[in-house]
């Protein structure tokens, strides 16, 4: 008899989930919350502006938090978060890495900063 030919199994991409979302833990009830991916990146949008953004890839500059924000804000967030530093490749943004010392207390300082509305943290994001 025949052996019958094999089932076509279409592959199906797993994401693996960002180990940093608990960053965004805080968000979840505010109902101006999004959450969305970009490039990788588990991003947070409040109120419609792209504000963290969280990845883990191990590799640095592409391991910690993102904020967006737009160069001529950065002096003031860094004034009075050392720990940040514009992004090496997105010159824009801020970034921390995970590895740093200081980054739960600034990622949940950053956060309180998101839900205040800190008019320091946020970008229109490009429409399509």
């Amino acid at each position: 008899m025949p052996k019958p030919p094999p089932i076509f199994e279409p592959k199906t991409r797993v994401r693996r989930q960002s180990s940093l979302l608990w960053v965004f833990d805080r968000f979840e009830f505010d109902p101006g919350y999004l959450r969305s991916r970009m490039f990788g990146c588990e991003t947070a949008y409040m109120d419609g502006m792209l504000c963290l953004g969280v990845i883990d890839r191990g590799d640095e500059p592409w391991n910690g938090l993102l904020v967006c924000t737009s160069r001529e804000r950065q002096a003031g967030l860094m004034a009075e978060m050392p720990a940040l530093r514009p992004h090496k490749v997105l010159g824009k943004w801020l970034y921390i890495s995970q590895n740093d010392p200081a980054f739960e207390e600034s990622a949940a300082r950053l956060v309180e900063w998101v839900l205040a509305r800190d008019s320091r943290i946020g970008v229109e994001p490009k429409r399509a």
